[in-house]
């Protein structure tokens, strides 16, 4: 028995422990390490962070927190991993079957493949020039981190092998790929939990039949071309979760007012653009205000620490920011329109000038934001894409590429989806309503017909106005 093979005996419970799961039923845990990388403050501060950011002010039940998401990762990689164990157990060296030896390392990756995220994670980082993923790795193997501190328990190089999974460098593609692919373990729980919390069910597929016929070929993923229809079934949950609900208008209207929000906090902090000085004490984002933040800072923040300031920013002299906070707080999302790339300027410098004329400064209420997805996607030589293909595998084991017997996929294969749009405040449309039709501008009737060509159920008064 090598050292860390005796070291892995040692994390073994002596009885195994495990947590209610709503969508998992019981996770389970068998391992001390497990535990222990669970119990680790940065671990924990997870629980403080929502998995989806600002969609729970469209989907009032999407309140789970990344902590929940975090656990489901390890157990469906734990779930595959076993199976794998029971049937495509390695033999020798180079049969591209599944190494035992690579089990720890893959659920400790899996359990911390979302620990870096911050509050409001993606607005965040657009504001402050964060990284979640590059964080992610830090947090590992930073010798200040408890999580480090843990996982080097399995030797000193530990920590850097779980953190090349997360960056894709790992050597075993295979556990990669278990934890980011098209198909992979993060996928399947955010697809499950973020539809069972959104109250929808557009997320749901086959996860059983999809944890059976998964399997380990040729040092990569694949699935026996028998488990199509489940994988099939999987691509449209993910292509209808992004559609009606990750790229919802109403959470991306939240999302920009916060983005906003976040940039008037900044130019206020530093007393630009007019900004009246801020009141409200903000020790724990000062850091970032002043690009000057470690590790440690970025730990120290959570959505809860973040909507207290923002409250306490809803009675701040300055009108902007108060407004703006007050807007966030009380679930005040931007309307918006979409546009395409040959209408988009002169549309925005029409809503910039009307939001001028109404006392709204666009710098702060007029945004733009491009949510775009590629449902899927196959290797093509010379061609710009980083997705690994999805294989079935005959049993003859002949590898087919899925879109080449779903026509199902097929459809989807390639073709990106999604919208780009423009935000604004509601205010604005109201202001325009109000105009009696023969005094209304040509930009103004501009802005008034783009905002209801994608809208059927607008009020008559409007289209009559208009036509």
């Amino acid at each position: 028995m090598t050292s860390f093979q005796s070291k892995l005996a040692q994390q073994k419970l002596s009885r195994e422990k495990v947590f209610r799961d709503p969508v998992h039923d019981y996770i389970h845990i068998r391992d001390k390490i497990i535990i222990d990388l669970i119990d680790t403050r940065e671990f924990q501060r997870l629980r403080r962070i929502k998995q989806l950011g600002t969609s729970s002010y469209t989907f009032h039940g999407a309140e789970h927190s990344r902590f929940n998401h975090s656990l489901g990762v390890y157990e469906i990689t734990r779930r595959i991993i076993s199976q794998f164990e029971r049937n495509y157990r390695s033999s020798s060296p180079y049969d591209g079957l599944w190494q035992p030896e690579e089990w720890m390392v893959a659920i400790c990756a899996a359990l911390l493949h979302d620990i870096g995220h911050g509050p409001f994670s993606h607005t965040f980082e657009t504001i402050f020039s964060t990284d979640h993923e590059t964080l992610t790795q830090l947090i590992i193997t930073s010798p200040e981190t408890e999580v480090n501190q843990v996982l080097r328990r399995l030797g000193n190089d530990f920590p850097q092998k779980v953190a090349s999974v997360i960056n894709k460098t790992y050597p075993n593609q295979q556990v990669v790929q278990l934890i980011s692919s098209q198909i992979d373990a993060d996928r399947m729980d955010y697809l499950l939990r973020d539809a069972f919390y959104a109250g929808v069910s557009y997320g749901e597929f086959d996860l059983t039949r999809i944890s059976r016929v998964i399997r380990p070929f040729n040092n990569r993923i694949a699935f026996d071309f028998s488990g199509m229809h489940a994988v099939e079934d999987y691509i449209m949950s993910r292509y209808q979760m992004y559609m009606q609900v990750y790229f919802h208008p109403v959470s991306r209207g939240m999302e920009q007012v916060l983005k906003g929000l976040f940039a008037r906090a900044r130019d206020c902090y530093n007393q630009k653009n007019q900004c009246s000085k801020m009141k409200t004490p903000i020790k724990l984002l000062e850091p970032f205000l002043n690009n000057q933040w470690t590790l440690n800072d970025y730990l120290k923040l959570d959505d809860h620490i973040m909507n207290a300031y923002f409250n306490q920013w809803a009675e701040e002299d300055d009108v902007i920011l108060a407004d703006l906070a007050y807007r966030f707080s009380n679930r005040k999302p931007f309307k918006s329109i979409i546009t395409n790339e040959e209408e988009r300027d002169a549309l925005k410098e029409a809503i910039y000038n009307e939001l001028f004329e109404a006392g709204f400064n666009g710098n702060y209420y007029l945004n733009e934001d491009s949510s775009f997805d590629l449902p899927y996607d196959y290797y093509r030589p010379y061609h710009n894409s980083q997705k690994v293909q999805i294989d079935l595998v005959t049993k003859t084991n002949q590898v087919v590429e899925l879109s080449q017997v779903s026509s199902l996929v097929k459809s989807l294969t390639g073709q990106v989806r999604g919208d780009h749009r423009i935000f604004f405040p509601k205010e604005l449309i109201n202001h325009l309503n109000k105009i009696p039709a023969d005094q209304l501008s040509e930009r103004q009737k501009m802005i008034l017909v783009a905002y209801i060509n994608e809208r059927h159920d607008v009020t008559h008064n409007i289209q009559e106005r208009l036509f």
